[in-house]
């Protein structure tokens, strides 16, 4: 049975250690994914390697640091890279497209539907999206700070039935394997827990920007939007096939939710919450178990400046964020009725359009 499948490659996985595009390895890759393609399924791929491409070729010695060496780099790399993936996959009768991205096209949504809008079309066409982050105009306030969590948004927005994290380590473990002969890798994980996060560590080479922490961030993303994640090396023959269907090198990431509305992932992990609405706990399981609103009577405390139809998250009594929603009321407004139960708020307010501060349908759990 065919399905929709997101592939991300790193930077280490697509050059060598000193910089530089290893054509040997984007043919194998291509081919890992021409055998997918072939039997009817649907490929977007997401991928790193732009800086590492191009900072050689533009004369760096060594990988720049400078926010406008790294931009000029991705100039001249970006475009290495999509010609070395054109080539490779033209070889297998794939066309390809490339769809450069930054944060603030999933920021605004209308940006962010017409980037969905673009992909199906090219997938019905059988074409294969190729996804990067547009680093020539990106700032740093606004990147991604790797492409895992690019593909997790990919994954999300396109519905996917997989991710799979292509990295030069297979899997997570308890520790660091390199130092620690006697770390255990994890198989599968079906909560991703603070535990896991602390297991995490830094960026595991001098190519990439993505450690295994920034993966372990991207799966959580993934999977809350219903998409199960893998996270290992894909290196030989039959590895990618492997890796989707669950025998793969490396660590599974599960999932029993079901993918989300477009506007629930923007609302859950591309919108900019613009203040926090602390809730009490009876508050707090009714928005996390009882499928209700939030009402007045709920608020304890309103922080931030915002109107109605703004973005804010809302908080426990621990302070623990429970979720994000769409908001009702002005900041200075909802203050005013805090705690006070539905019939005193009409009373004080008047004729309101909605009385929920966040209605249920503008809501999502995190």
């Amino acid at each position: 049975m065919s399905s929709r499948i997101v592939v991300k490659i790193g930077s280490s996985s697509l050059t060598g250690d000193e910089g530089g595009l290893s054509t040997d390895a984007i043919s194998f890759f291509a081919a890992e994914m021409a055998a997918l393609h072939a039997e009817g399924h649907e490929l977007l791929l997401v991928t790193s390697g732009a800086v590492a491409a191009g900072f050689r070729e533009i004369g760096y010695r060594f990988r720049p640091k400078q926010l406008h060496e790294k931009q000029a780099a991705a100039a001249v790399g970006q475009a290495l890279l999509m010609q070395a993936y054109q080539q490779a996959f033209k070889s297998h009768g794939i066309t390809t497209a490339q769809i450069l991205l930054t944060r603030s096209d999933f920021l605004i949504r209308k940006r962010m539907n017409n980037a969905r809008r673009a992909m199906e079309e090219l997938l019905q066409q059988r074409v294969l999206p190729i996804f990067n982050e547009n680093d020539t105009v990106s700032v740093d306030e606004l990147k991604f700070g790797d492409n895992d969590m690019l593909s997790a948004l990919v994954a999300n927005l396109s519905k996917a039935g997989h991710l799979s994290i292509i990295t030069d380590m297979d899997g997570l473990y308890t520790a660091d394997p390199r130092k620690h002969p006697q770390a255990v890798r994890f198989d599968r994980i079906e909560e991703i827990t603070e535990e896991i996060y602390a297991l995490a560590g830094g960026s595991g080479s001098s190519v990439g920007t993505g450690g295994m922490r920034s993966k372990v961030e991207a799966a959580k993303v993934a999977v809350r939007g219903g998409v199960p994640v893998f996270v290992g090396r894909v290196a030989d023959p039959g590895d990618l096939r492997r890796s989707i269907e669950g025998t793969g090198r490396g660590t599974y990431f599960d999932t029993h939710l079901s993918s989300l509305p477009v506007k629930k992932q923007w609302l859950g992990f591309m919108s900019t919450p613009l203040g926090t609405v602390h809730v009490d706990t009876g508050a707090a399981e009714a928005l996390l178990h009882g499928g209700h609103s939030l009402l007045p009577v709920g608020v304890v405390n309103v922080e931030g400046t915002f109107h109605a139809g703004d973005v804010v998250e809302v908080t426990g009594t621990d302070k623990r964020i429970l979720g994000r929603g769409i908001v009702n009321y002005d900041d200075d407004q909802l203050r005013s009725i805090q705690g006070l139960p539905s019939g005193e708020v009409i009373g004080k307010i008047g004729t309101i359009h909605r009385l929920e501060v966040i209605h249920r349908d503008e809501w999502i759990t995190l």
